[in-house]
């Protein structure tokens, strides 16, 4: 199996470049004064960003997946992340085994 040196250069460098982003928005971000207000949309972007990744395919996947990301999106109101994980799991197997 051979490399070509400019597929090697190019996932090099998208690497760097996603280490480097990362690193500095970790180090920029002890050094911000935020209100109350910036830091309640700061805290607001993880679950927004799951939940754009993981609608689609919810969706758009059958009815047993909607039905258990519903159950799951209910679970999540009042158990812990993995309490949600494991809700939305049983939910699909059970909802597969009735289809």
């Amino acid at each position: 199996m051979s490399v070509d040196p400019i597929n090697l250069l190019a996932f090099l460098g998208m690497a760097i470049v996603t280490y480097a982003t990362r690193v500095a928005g970790l180090a920029l971000a002890g050094r911000l004064n935020l209100s109350p207000r910036a830091q309640a949309a700061f805290d607001a972007i993880p679950p927004a960003v799951l939940v754009a990744v993981i609608a689609p395919s919810a969706l758009a996947t059958g009815w047993a997946e909607t039905a258990a990301a519903a159950i799951a999106a209910l679970a999540a109101t009042r158990l812990p992340l993995l309490g949600v994980v494991a809700v939305g799991v049983v939910a699909v197997v059970a909802f597969r085994l009735v289809m």
